[in-house]
C-alpha cells in the first residue's frame, strides 16, 4: 500500500458514528410542551454547503489519537475544506473506494503503532472514537489520498539527478547522524524515488488546493458564532 500522503491529515474527517462530540441544544415547542432538539453547529460555509462543528471535533479526536495533539480550530477547518475540494472532485469523477482489506491493514498498521492492543484501545477511548469511527476515519483517508495520487502521480517525473541528489544530501546524512550504517545507493534507489514522488505529489496537491480555495466562497463562523 502507497503511503497515505498528509496532505490532510489529510486527511482524516467526517462525520462518523462514535465519535462522541458535545453538541449545541435547542428548545422547541411542541403541543405536549417543550422538548429538546440536538441541532449541529456551523463551522464554516463553503459554496453552498457547510463545514460542521461536529466535523472540527471528529478531525482533532483522530489527530489526537494519532499524533498526541490535535491542531487549532483554524487549521483543522482549512483542512476540512481541503477534504471538501478533493472528495467532491473524486465523487464527480466516480473515484472508486478502497476495499475493505485495505481499510483492514491500514487499522492494523496504526494498531501496531502503539504498544499493544490494550494502550491502542485506551487511546481510542480517551479521544472518544470506537472502532468503527476510527476505520471510517481511515476509509476517508484513504479515499482521499488515493485520488490525489492518481490525480497527480502520472505527471511526475524523478530524474536519476534527483535522486542521487536525495542520498546524498538527506537519506545518507540521517544514517550517519544516528550511527547507522548507509546502504549503497542501488539498494534503495528504489524508496528514494518512491519518497520524492510523494513529495511531488503533495507539493503539486498543495498548489492545487490553495489555488482552487481562492476561488470558492468559504466563511468561517467564529467558534460559538452563530449557526
Amino acid at each position: 500500500m502507497r503511503p497515505v500522503i498528509p496532505i490532510l491529515v489529510l486527511f482524516a474527517s467526517i462525520s462518523i458514528p462514535g465519535v462522541i462530540p458535545p453538541v449545541v441544544q435547542a428548545q422547541t415547542a411542541s403541543s405536549s410542551g417543550p422538548e429538546t432538539q440536538t441541532v449541529d453547529g456551523v463551522a464554516a460555509r463553503i459554496e453552498e454547503d457547510i463545514i460542521t462543528e461536529s466535523e472540527v471535533r471528529e478531525l482533532a479526536a483522530f489527530q489526537q489519537l494519532v499524533d498526541g495533539q490535535s491542531k487549532p480550530r483554524a487549521d483543522l477547518v482549512r483542512e476540512l475544506a481541503n477534504q471538501w475540494i478533493v472528495r467532491g472532485e473524486a465523487s464527480n469523477a466516480k473515484f472508486a473506494h478502497p476495499p475493505a482489506t485495505d481499510v483492514d491493514r491500514a487499522y492494523a498498521e496504526l494498531e501496531k503503532q502503539f504498544k499493544s492492543p490494550e494502550e491502542f484501545q485506551a487511546r481510542c477511548s480517551s479521544a472518544g472514537l470506537t472502532e468503527r469511527g476510527v476505520r471510517r476515519m481511515l476509509a476517508q483517508q484513504l479515499y482521499l489520498s488515493h485520488y490525489i495520487d492518481y490525480r497527480f502521480r502520472p505527471s511526475v517525473q524523478i530524474t536519476e539527478q534527483q535522486v542521487e541528489a536525495y542520498y546524498q544530501d538527506e537519506f545518507a546524512p540521517q544514517l550517519k547522524a544516528r550511527a547507522q550504517s548507509v546502504p549503497p545507493l542501488e539498494d534503495v534507489e528504489d524508496t528514494i524515488r518512491e519518497v520524492l514522488i510523494q513529495r511531488a505529489i503533495a507539493d503539486r496537491a498543495t498548489r492545487w488546493l490553495d489555488e482552487t480555495r481562492d476561488h470558492l466562497k468559504i466563511d468561517v463562523v467564529p467558534e460559538g458564532g452563530a449557526s
